[in-house]
């Protein structure tokens, strides 16, 4: 019987083999290379069922990837799991060794499955573990309808190990997607930085309120702790969190920014820590998220406080046990982020209104930072005004105009109530009104909404040092036209540019000119 089994004609083709090896070997995907595999082996006539098994790391089980043909009842379902070692399969992927039945053989009964393998006429099975680099990744389970050739053995085991550097290789192109995605990420999140940066001029200024935001700086961006930034919309939060983040040690990595207030609440889930393809309706692909983006490096939440509760219940387990997974996959990730958060929002009155987590308020609020409005730092008006000048010239490729010190006063003694942004979108209009002249604000004065401060009493010259004099409207309107000639004179009667009179007065060249006319002032004839 042994003789007659020896001589029996299988189709096997080694032609065939050697050109399905060759079209594996491109496959950019470990999905793409397995159908390719299991498209090509239903083709052959004496196939009844191919079967490709993983082997999955993590807890050390086979579970099937692809297949072809009809399985054996049980092996139909991609969820099951073979642990290593068990049963033929198991036994296959922890020898790692060959194994080739026919149904003649006293280990056929080890196959199981009786009824089944009658039912579909099967006489042989080969199984060969696929391997590369002496790493075993899992095996291929072949029933066949004849009994497997003697010269096919060491050729099913050529083809697994082909398979198995394929995979190596289709692994190796996903993982250069990936992170290939992952740097295109990161660095459309570095331009938005680079972009809120612009919007904020740097850490420019003397006032006592930055010089204190520069300290608490300097103290714990060495440090891994959780920073919270809080302060109004506009006063530059964006900017301190980059600071943190230059100035510590993960500068080298990215910082990823998150504006929470603009991401639907059905997907935080998904834009934090990402999701596999398939995982909701409108997941195409793989996607990483912004934890994984920013691994090593910062992330930095703005506007926390818009956070759904759910969510921030899983933001809370990174914080606290550096975990997560993303939407739709059962694998755990390392979470290697320092996170800073920012609100414009009173977070401790929304804790107390039951809109935020109170452990999650605690993990984030480790070492506060208060910004200031603006309007509390006015000091910083000439240097930022100069920064913004220079700053709008060169971006909107127009003429540098003159800041004058009238036009400087006008700006400190406005009330900023969009904070820095507000400030540096007046002096882009005025940049682009100014046509390289001297830059004037249309805004109002004095107003501030603190209480006033008292207001100095004039040194007139009639008050000697008592009750000063009420001025009658003709004395003060003598005391205007005064004023206006005095300005005419130190300026050479000069109207407008440089040192012209409207400048030293902070009034536009044409309302000079009309006070001119109302009092009947010319320039003096040259003698």
């Amino acid at each position: 019987m042994e003789a007659a089994v020896d001589t029996v004609d299988t189709d096997f083709d080694p032609n065939f083999t050697a050109q399905v090896l060759l079209e594996l070997a491109g496959a950019p995907s470990v999905e793409e290379l397995l159908n390719t595999l299991v498209t090509r082996a239903a083709e052959r006539p004496n196939v009844i069922c191919l079967q490709i098994w993983l082997l999955d790391k993590a807890d050390r089980s086979l579970h099937l990837a692809a297949g072809c043909g009809q399985p054996p009842h049980g092996f139909d379902n991609s969820s099951i799991r073979i642990p290593l070692g068990t049963g033929i399969l198991g036994q296959i992927a922890a020898t790692p060794e060959q194994i080739v039945l026919r149904d003649l053989d006293q280990d056929w009964k080890r196959l199981g499955n009786a009824d089944w393998l009658k039912q579909q006429g099967i006489c042989g099975f080969s199984g060969a573990p696929i391997a590369f680099k002496g790493e075993v990744l899992g095996l291929t389970a072949v029933y066949l309808s004849d009994y497997p050739p003697n010269e096919s053995r060491p050729w099913a085991q050529i083809f697994a190990n082909e398979i198995g550097a394929a995979i190596a290789n289709a692994r190796a192109f996903e993982e250069i997607r990936r992170l290939r995605a992952q740097l295109e990420q990161q660095n459309a999140y570095l331009q938005e930085e680079v972009v809120e940066a612009r919007a904020f001029g740097e850490l420019i200024g003397q006032s006592a309120a930055l010089r204190q935001i520069v300290s608490q700086i300097d103290l714990v961006a060495p440090t891994e702790a959780s920073v919270l930034i809080l302060g109004e919309t506009g006063t530059g939060k964006e900017l301190v969190a980059r600071e943190i983040h230059r100035r510590s040690q993960r500068k080298d990595k990215p910082l990823v920014r998150v504006n929470c207030a603009s991401i639907p609440k059905e997907l935080f889930e998904s834009e934090f820590f990402g999701h596999i393809k398939g995982a909701f309706t409108g997941a195409i692909k793989d996607r990483a998220g912004r934890f994984e983006t920013a691994q090593g490096g910062t992330i930095f939440l703005d506007e926390i406080g818009e956070v759904t509760l759910e969510m921030q219940s899983k933001l809370l387990r990174v914080l606290q046990e550096k975990r997560y997974e993303r939407v739709g996959d059962d694998r755990t990730r390392v979470a290697d982020a320092r996170i800073i958060a920012a609100s414009n929002r009173d977070l401790k009155k929304e804790v107390a209104a039951g809109r935020f987590r109170e452990d999650l308020f605690y993990r984030l609020n480790v070492f506060p930072i208060h910004v200031m409005p603006f309007r509390e730092r006015l000091d910083d008006v000439p240097l930022l005004a100069k920064h913004f000048v220079e700053l709008s010239t060169k971006e909107l490729k127009a003429a540098k105009p003159r800041l004058t010190k009238a036009a400087v006063d006008k700006l400190q003694n406005y009330d900023w109530p969009g904070n820095v942004r507000e400030l540096r979108n007046v002096i882009e209009r005025a940049v682009i009104l100014a046509r390289g002249k001297a830059l004037e604000f249309d805004l109002p004065f004095a107003t501030q909404t603190a209480p006033p401060s008292p207001i100095s009493r004039p040194a007139f010259a009639e008050d000697n040092g008592h009750e000063p004099a009420i001025l009658t409207e003709a004395e003060l309107q003598r005391r205007e036209r005064d004023n206006l000639v005095a300005a005419l004179e130190k300026a050479n009667w000069k109207i407008k540019g440089p040192d012209g009179a409207s400048e030293l007065l902070g009034v536009k060249p044409t309302t000079l000119l009309s006070r001119m006319k109302k009092w009947g002032l010319e320039r003096p004839a040259p003698i």
